[in-house]
């Protein structure tokens, strides 16, 4: 039997903000509310992150610049990871580096072979202001680390350089819905 909602069950969808706009380039400010709003925004965010059946979302990528990741993500052993985090800070990274495909909902569709390490820490706060520290490997460390770079400004294409960094701009400037000048 389950025991409390299901996330995002009380949220509301929201658009999805692409490759191109601003937001997605800019470091996210700092959560000071942990509030009505703050609760709203996350449960927004899973159910928005549900619909597009990703495994996890910053906020910058529903256009609000606030430090927050929500993720349903699972690990290399099939073990489902779900939560969020508010304020995070990468405090360790670590093991092997691992090149393997990495998507985004900000660029959808699209994929490209992206460097990160097998091991991640991140701390952070709950929506309630309780402190949260998250582990994770494999795959799961690639989900925590690419949320991360989103609230620091960045997103995976900006990891890329060379031939991969080539061929992903020429696909999104193929993509149906990029619009205006491919970014650089």
């Amino acid at each position: 039997m389950r025991h409390g909602s299901i996330p995002g069950s009380s949220g509301r969808v929201r658009p999805l903000t692409l490759l191109g706009d601003p937001v997605l380039h800019a470091r996210a400010k700092e959560v000071s509310d942990f509030g009505v709003a703050l609760d709203r925004l996350i449960e927004d965010m899973y159910a928005t992150m549900y619909a597009a059946r990703g495994v996890g979302l910053a906020a910058n990528q529903i256009g609000t610049g606030l430090r927050v990741f929500v993720y349903d993500c699972p690990d290399d052993e099939d073990r489902r990871h779900l939560g969020h985090l508010v304020n995070p800070r990468l405090v360790d990274v670590g093991g092997d580096t691992v090149r393997g495909p990495e998507g985004c909902l900000s660029l959808p569709g699209l994929e490209e072979s992206t460097e990160r390490f097998d091991h991640a820490v991140v701390e952070g706060f709950s929506r309630e202001g309780a402190q949260l520290r998250v582990e994770g490997t494999g795959f799961f460390a690639r989900c925590l680390q690419h949320e991360y770079d989103h609230l620091e400004g960045t997103v995976y294409a900006d990891r890329l350089s060379g031939r991969r960094r080539s061929r992903l701009m020429r696909a999104v400037a193929k993509a149906p819905w990029h619009s205006g000048p491919t970014p650089v």
